[in-house]
């Protein structure tokens, strides 16, 4: 089974007609995407837009022999002509399974939000799950759906939709998710394929005809990374980036390393506005003591951050004052920072760790000060050599400096 993206935008189309913004300036050419619309072994069409006929032309495609037309979210605006011998457009009930001449089944998976998914099920046995923008499947269970083959979805809309999939097995290590309805809420080029890959997850240009299942779309399966490292200054975004690198994963462990500090009104907001950010099915864990959750499988692993990690161990090992510095506490704080590390290494969990990047300001005025800017700097290059990637984000936008 083959399946050809006749468009991979937003309803609106990228660039939006008339929008100013930076990422409609600079999506031209190949980077220009029209509505999202799929074309199924040449004979299934999910998804009726404006000038769908025009796009199967560019893409080498004729529309001659669609037997079915599938919508799968309403459509705003004038209503879209159908083109001269497809037929009428449909919508198949939540639940309902519908046989195709061609032997294609198709069944109508029910969302959290208007519209209808829809899973193909080739003669060949391969399975594709195609969802509309800003839709999640509803009432799934664990076990109940086997991996589908092929995701096509609104990955950067909802990627808690493709955590849900995650979570009860839908997607797998060798599922090909393809991100579509794609807005200018991402810029494009680089950086969408930055934010994609870290959700194991990849677009392709209006027109791409991909074979589902087939060997050579494995290896454009992004490899996520294990283990990664995001570096920034404060109010750099490095947190939202973290976050954001595992908001398509589903049950993350949050394990926030500054406590609650009573009487501290500010920080008990920015602890909220922290917790409000986060999806609604990741866990808490307040605490310093990372080497054991390191040590043990389970779901991914989110702290932020290392630097208040140092500040506990730095008062832990009396760091603060010269002569306990001198007597052990140098010592002890380097054996603390080798079994994080090490634990690192051994950790067979994803991980994504945040960090301050403090050594590019000025030179602290104290002794104290200059001790643990030298040791966040140790800490942050002893971490970062056990990770695959390394990110620094300033002003918002992150810089990949490793992997």
């Amino acid at each position: 089974m083959d399946v050809t993206l006749l468009g991979t935008g937003a309803p609106a189309g990228l660039p939006r007609p008339h929008c100013p913004c930076a990422a409609c300036a600079t999506a031209l050419g190949a980077q220009a995407r029209a509505a999202t619309a799929l074309l199924v072994d040449g004979s299934l069409l999910l998804d009726l837009t404006p000038g769908v006929a025009f796009a199967a032309a560019r893409a080498g495609q004729s529309l001659g022999q669609v037997a079915q037309v599938l919508l799968s979210h309403p459509h705003d605006g004038p209503a879209v002509e159908v083109p001269a011998g497809l037929p009428q457009p449909g919508r198949v009930p939540d639940g309902r399974e519908l046989a195709l001449l061609t032997g294609h089944r198709v069944r109508a998976v029910a969302l959290d939000a208007p519209g209808t998914g829809y899973a193909v099920t080739g003669p060949d046995g391969k399975r594709l799950l195609y969802l509309p923008p800003g839709g999640a499947p509803a009432g799934l269970e664990e076990g109940s759906v086997p991996a589908y083959d092929m995701v096509v979805a609104d990955v950067t809309g909802r990627p808690d939709a493709l955590a849900k999939l995650r979570a009860v097995g839908a997607v797998g290590r060798a599922t090909d998710v393809v991100a579509v309805h794609l807005d200018h809420d991402v810029p494009p080029g680089p950086e969408l394929s930055r934010r994609l890959a870290a959700a194991g997850a990849r677009a392709v240009p209006d027109g791409s005809t991909l074979v589902i299942g087939a060997y050579e779309n494995m290896a454009a399966v992004p490899d996520v990374p294990r283990r990664t490292l995001v570096l920034g200054g404060a109010r750099s975004g490095k947190s939202v980036e973290a976050e954001r690198r595992l908001a398509a994963f589903p049950d993350v462990l949050y394990v926030a390393t500054g406590g609650t500090r009573g009487g501290d009104t500010e920080w008990a907001a920015r602890v909220a506005l922290h917790r409000e950010r986060r999806p609604g099915s990741w866990r808490t864990s307040e605490t310093c003591d990372l080497v054991p959750l390191l040590a043990q499988d389970g779901p991914p692993l989110l702290i932020d951050c290392l630097s208040l990690w140092l500040t506990d161990a730095m008062d832990s090992v009396g760091a603060w004052d010269d002569a306990e510095w001198a007597d052990g506490g140098e010592r002890a704080l380097r054996e603390r920072t080798a079994a994080l590390t090490s634990a690192v290494r051994a950790a067979r969990r994803m991980v994504v760790a945040v960090s301050n990047e403090v050594g590019s300001g000025i030179v602290p005025a104290t002794a104290s000060g200059r001790r643990y800017r030298d040791e966040l700097g140790r800490l942050n290059a002893a971490f970062a050599a056990e990770c695959e990637q390394v990110l620094l984000v300033v002003a918002g936008q992150a810089l990949r400096l490793r992997g």
